[in-house]
């Protein structure tokens, strides 16, 4: 329990953890993160979320907000152990950030409630980090607080998260007399005196002892049914030695099997020691995780984490600051030193590192070089984006990059003054650039500027910084919808004749068409010629057609666009002198715009193909949720212990839709959506 024990190997890169902290909002990732900064000597202050002084919210936004926006790197020194951290969001608006660190991890530290069990999201990044395949340890947090349940959380974590918690600590008193814990492998009694850092060891309580066999026992018993070589020890009749136990946990929290829990009260400085040991003893160091692979030329390579092997990294984030663009990156192979040139493998560029930093959230050192395993930020690479990969460019490489979550909310943002539109569109550019979950577009029908992002409080983070950092007053509003109009019933026969006489060469164009409803053709509209005898010349056929497009612009509703028609001339006449190419196109604009007052015409509305990820027990709430909404449900299919529901929702009907949802199923329910064109109103 001393952070200055050492322990020699033979690789330096056994004794590095490259781990996150997941959760919940208010789980209390943050206080853990302060915790381990503190006790491992890399800050000498504790910090606190409610007095705005943590390492890892350093943001403005993060502390005016108490939550955690942006992922933070930190590195501190364990037990020997070099440990890289990132405290990452736990607000499901900000799950591309969990997701892109995810990538660039070897182990994580689930963080749950010891009251609330397994919340919303923790449901969410455990998914997420079971898509990478990352292994986990569970710290049951806020132990101190009324009606907290070591045994509860355990058995929420079993059933919501399908895993098998192996419970190693018993807690010593309940709610504000917890003080301790019993340590189940080494049997051991662990305390902390109010106010003081380090524990101290000793003999477990006597009124705990046959408790804390109990559960030793179950314990063995559990982690035999589970590992082949406990199961032979356990069958012959031998307890497992805490060594043997420790092997047997390691191995199942790396393969999968199982998840190790212990518990604790960050806030009050309790549990935080044991959890350092788990992350050191349980969870992989880049040696015990398979090589990296990627794509070298036309096949599959890879990578061993070794520091004389060619450099191979990738970038997962990237941050502007005031004094430069920091890259942030996983170094998976070889050795990087300040100076070197290194190749950006998707762009074909060359980039130079002219900087290393080790981070401290917003605080860094320079460093002459970073080797296999480190996770660093560097200054010069220009073009780098998150999922770009550097390496070395007699060897290329490209890594596969962390997947991007589509937008689902849209806002329209312009600037208060008609001056800063430029530096708006530029500021949201370089905001895009650092957040590849943040989308920015100009709409081509309303000319709107868009902001797509993940969800209502992204985009309002999206959005102050904006106004912090660039100090531009922007107006935000809902984005205006793109209505079609659409012909039901048409008309045959039209008759329209263009004559203009005003002196010199005049027009002349005699067009006879019809206009019936058709569904196919470039953007929903036909154009044919049945005209026989030469009355109408080819050329001025063409001009008629592209008359008729131009009528499209504008319908006779309310002025837009008009798709679904066919138009056929029938029937023409031409002057030998005035008839022109510019008479039979204005005489064929204007013939479809009277003809399409006389037909029977339909508004049509966007519409977007919705799929709703959700619990079982949710299904029911989205699908009134969708109805309202007037959403037509396609189908429904079961998908790793959830309902995945696909249904055609009208596009203005889907905004706000991320927040009810949300509502609706406790932030439970994930949702993506694509669009589907047009139907009637």
């Amino acid at each position: 329990m001393r952070s200055t024990r050492t322990r020699q190997t033979a690789n330096p890169l056994a004794t590095v953890r490259n781990i996150g902290i997941l959760a919940h909002v208010d789980a209390g990732k943050t206080t853990v993160t302060e915790r381990i900064l503190y006790l491992t000597g890399a800050t000498h202050k504790r910090g606190e979320v409610h007095d705005g002084t943590t390492v890892t919210d350093f943001d403005p936004q993060e502390r005016d907000r108490g939550i955690t926006i942006f992922a933070a790197a930190v590195s501190c020194d364990w037990a020997g152990h070099r440990i890289n951290l990132i405290d990452t969001p736990g607000h499901v608006d900000f799950a591309d950030e969990v997701e892109r660190s995810l990538r660039v991890l070897d182990g994580a530290v689930a963080v749950f409630d010891a009251v609330a069990g397994v919340e919303p999201q923790s449901e969410s990044v455990w998914r997420q980090a079971e898509r990478h395949g990352v292994p986990r340890i569970a710290f049951v947090n806020k132990l101190d607080r009324a009606g907290a349940d070591l045994d509860a959380a355990a058995e929420s974590i079993r059933q919501r998260l399908h895993t098998v918690p192996l419970v190693v600590q018993l807690p010593i008193g309940r709610e504000d007399g917890f003080t301790g814990v019993v340590d189940l492998v080494a049997m051991r009694a662990l305390v902390w005196a109010d106010g003081a850092a380090p524990c101290t060891e000793g003999d477990i309580p006597p009124e705990l002892r046959d408790e804390a066999a109990r559960r030793r026992r179950l314990l063995e018993e559990t982690v035999a049914g589970l590992h082949p070589a406990a199961l032979e020890e356990f069958c012959a009749g031998r307890a497992l030695s805490p060594q043997a136990l420790t092997a047997v946990l390691r191995d199942l929290t790396r393969d999968g099997g199982a998840v190790v829990v212990l518990c604790g009260s960050a806030y009050r400085n309790r549990g935080v020691e044991p959890l350092l040991d788990a992350v050191a003893a349980y969870l992989p160091s880049p040696l015990d995780v398979p090589a990296v692979r990627g794509r070298a030329g036309d096949g599959p390579a890879e990578r061993p984490a070794d520091p004389a092997a060619p450099f191979a990294g990738l970038v997962f984030k990237v941050n502007a600051t005031a004094t430069g663009r920091l890259t942030f990156l996983r170094v998976y192979s070889g050795t990087l030193r300040k100076g070197d040139t290194v190749l950006d493998a998707g762009a074909r560029r060359a980039e130079r590192v002219g900087r290393i930093l080790r981070v401290q959230a917003d605080r860094h050192a320079e460093a002459e070089q970073a080797v296999a395993g480190d996770i660093v930020a560097v200054v010069g690479p220009k073009g780098a984006r998150p999922g770009t990969t550097l390496c070395t460019p007699g060897a290329p490489l490209v890594l596969e990059p962390p997947v991007t979550a589509e937008p689902v909310v849209s806002v329209a943002v312009e600037a208060a003054r008609n001056a800063d539109t430029e530096r708006l569109v530029a500021a949201l550019a370089r905001l895009a650039e650092e957040d590849p979950s943040l989308a920015v577009r100009t709409d081509a029908e309303t000319g709107q500027l868009l902001l797509a992002g993940m969800g209502e409080l992204h985009l309002e983070v999206a959005v102050e910084k904006v106004r912090i950092d660039h100090g531009i007053r922007v107006a935000v509003g809902p984005p205006q919808v793109s209505y079609r109009e659409t012909v039901l019933r048409g008309v045959t026969g039209h008759v329209h004749r263009h004559v203009k006489q005003d002196g010199g060469a005049g027009q002349y164009a005699h067009v006879v068409i019809d206009v019936a409803p058709h569904g196919g053709g470039e953007e929903g509209f036909v154009f044919a010629s049945t005209v026989t005898g030469g009355r109408v010349p080819r050329e001025y056929v063409r001009a008629v057609a592209d008359g008729c497009r131009d009528a499209l612009a504008e319908g006779p509703l309310g002025g837009h666009p008009v798709t679904g028609l066919r138009v056929d001339l029938t029937d023409g006449a031409t002057h030998p002198r005035d008839s022109s190419e510019l008479a039979f196109r204005t005489a064929g604009r204007d013939a479809l715009r009277a003809a399409l007052r006389e037909c029977e015409v339909g508004l049509l509305e966007p519409v977007a193909e919705v799929t709703v990820t959700t619990p079982d027990d949710c299904v029911g709430a989205v699908l009134g949720d969708l109805a309202a909404r007037r959403g037509r449900v396609a189908g429904q299919r079961s998908v790793a212990g959830a309902t995945e529901v696909t249904a055609t929702v009208p596009l203005a009907r889907l905004f706000g839709y991320a927040g009810s949802l949300r509502g609706r199923t406790q932030g439970r329910a994930t949702f993506t959506t694509r669009s589907a064109g047009y139907a009637p109103v």
